[in-house]
């Protein structure tokens, strides 16, 4: 393990002592609840528990692309999935074949002409796969710029497209007049409707000729276009086309730090100054917003758990987001019944609140501009660059100690996460290679087929040392850490990390029998995330690992982690 650590971890040597903490394995078939049939829970005295599940179950759905907002619009499944190949980064593009491209052109051809009623190619496709084009032949690499079969494709079909594309479409397509020859001088001519989008054409050259842009440019395009759309406060003031050429021609540029700065920072006004809660310690959760598709998500009940000892936890999210509308924290804590539309001040209220100490926001609440691109984040397919900044906001502040935790999965986004937690002037910073990119560490023994690259467990961050004298100035006294987590040297035993599926029922399930005191995979992975964020943070009490592994048992083993839980989803209505 590192050497920064406030303590080094236990060495394979001497992680014997720890072999007695392992739990052991549940009795119960996988994702069993332990509710008796009192009604009781085993742990934690929450009467009608079993009663209160069924009910649960019959009012909320159980899988989680059951909540994807009603009334969106759905792509069109041919082009959205040759934007899964096109619009992606320099070395990660797959270029289409002549096949696919023929087809890919052609849907795009009949849906102009209006023959595509039932699944038409929204304006926003076109943007995001136009714009994927243009810069693939403008500045990628040789091995993922067009291809022979996208060439003569696009020479068969652009003659005809021309005539019935709109055109800030032709714009994305070819905006300096370079690619379609004779047929592309739209291009160039082009300037936009509207005070904003000028601006954002003006923006949108420089991308689609793979340029980058400074901190104030995004800021001033972001606060003109959004709230954007039916979701937003009022009609669009661009074109749909032209909004998702520039989210997606940003992340196929690689943002810099100045980019994701702009996208972090741009609304932190927008609510006006940000509450700040009477409390020792806070730790904003920066999940992946799109949730999880395939395994147990532990952070909700890992904020029970540290709530426990006194280290407040704000989570925030939406319910579903694309491209993986996979379970997040809003689809379980609404499937069990608690107000999931509070606003920053009643989150504040629950931080503070001795039976509860967390809470969770809705970006629709926290953040309306952001959350009113939810349907066209659908459509461009891929993550914009806002699927990274939304993991390190600062909803509300705290009177003591504040840190931030992130998940990531790409290389390349590690350092730029940690970048945008010192600017949030944060104590102390984590980002996190949990499974799927989340922030769930597991106990799984690392194969030794892996593959290579940022393994699971990876974690990284800063933190100010105890001694010293926090300012929120630059030049402020951090020390750094990298640490690639064993659980089987803290004496964990190696299991495969529970499978949910995109249920939020089965999750629910998992961890619900976890924090009931049901030993298992779910139950050792709450408490080694719990003790790894205490531990690797420098929050009081965790300097050694055993003890912050110790004090999270016990949450969990006296019943309060799951009283609390409970507590949450009568309190959270109280406070409205």
């Amino acid at each position: 393990m590192n050497s920064l650590l406030l303590r080094p971890l236990p060495s394979a040597t001497t992680s014997g002592s720890l072999v007695g903490r392992v739990s052991p394995a549940s009795p119960r078939l996988p994702g069993a609840v332990a509710w008796p049939r009192d009604g009781r829970c085993r742990r934690g005295g929450v009467a009608a528990a079993g009663a209160w599940m069924e009910e649960a179950a019959r009012r909320n759905p159980a899988f989680s692309e059951s909540y994807r907002p009603a009334g969106l619009p759905r792509p069109n499944g041919t082009v959205l999935e040759a934007q899964g190949r096109v619009c992606t980064g320099p070395e990660q593009t797959r270029p289409l074949g002549e096949e696919q491209a023929m087809r890919v052109l052609d849907t795009i051809l009949r849906s102009a002409t209006g023959e595509l009623k039932d699944e038409p190619v929204s304006s926003a496709q076109l943007g995001a796969f136009f714009a994927g084009m243009t810069i693939r032949a403008n500045c990628f690499p040789e091995a993922t710029q067009w291809s022979e079969g996208e060439r003569r494709a696009m020479s068969l079909f652009w003659p005809r497209l021309v005539h019935v594309l709109p055109p800030e479409v032709k714009f994305i397509a070819d905006p300096e007049g370079t690619i379609m020859g004779a047929n592309g001088l739209t291009g160039p001519r082009y300037i936009g409707q509207g005070t904003a989008e000028m601006r954002l054409v003006g923006a949108l050259r420089e991308v689609l000729a793979g340029g980058h842009l400074g901190y104030e440019e995004i800021q001033c395009v972001l606060k003109d276009v959004l709230p954007f759309g039916s979701m937003g406060a009022s009609s669009p003031s661009v074109s749909e086309a032209l909004l998702a050429a520039f989210l997606i021609g940003q992340r196929m540029n690689r943002e810099t730090d100045r980019e994701l700065k702009g996208y972090c920072l741009a609304f932190d006004d927008e609510l006006g100054p940000p509450p700040i809660a009477d409390v020792n310690s806070l730790t904003h959760y920066g999940e992946p917003y799109d949730g999880n598709t395939r395994f147990f998500r532990s952070t909700l009940f890992v904020a029970a758990v540290r709530a426990c000892y006194g280290e407040a936890c704000l989570l925030h999210g939406v319910e579903w987001m694309p491209p993986k509308g996979g379970i997040t924290e809003g689809q379980m804590l609404k499937f069990m019944g608690a107000n999931t539309h509070l606003s920053p001040t009643q989150a504040k209220t629950l931080l503070e609140d001795k039976d509860t100490g967390f809470a969770y926001l809705n970006l629709q609440e926290a953040c309306p501009p952001l959350y009113s691109i939810i349907g066209l984040r659908e459509h461009i397919k891929k993550r914009p660059p806002l699927a990274t900044s939304e993991k390190v906001q600062q909803f509300v502040r705290a009177r003591g100690r504040e840190s931030m935790v992130a998940g990531f999965y790409h290389v390349g986004y590690e350092d730029p996460l940690l970048m945008l937690m010192r600017r949030r002037t944060v104590h102390a910073g984590l980002v996190v290679k949990g499974e799927e990119g989340a922030l769930s560490l597991t106990t799984k023994e690392r194969s030794a087929h892996a593959s290579k690259g940022i393994p699971v467990n990876h974690c990284s961050g800063f933190r100010t040392p105890s001694s010293a004298n926090f300012s929120e100035t630059d030049g402020i006294s951090r020390e750094s850490f990298r640490v690639a987590v064993n659980a089987q040297e803290l004496g964990f035993k190696s299991t495969e990390t529970p499978r949910t599926d995109k249920s939020v029922l089965k999750n629910l399930e998992l961890g619900l029998s976890a924090l009931g005191g049901d030993k298992g995979p779910a139950y050792d992975r709450i408490v080694l995330n719990a003790a790894m964020a205490d531990h690797l943070l420098g929050c009081s009490g965790a300097q050694d690992i055993n003890s912050a592994l110790d004090r999270a048992r016990e949450a969990i083993d006296s019943g309060n982690a799951l009283r609390r839980l409970m507590n949450y989803i009568k309190i959270s209505h109280k406070v409205s």
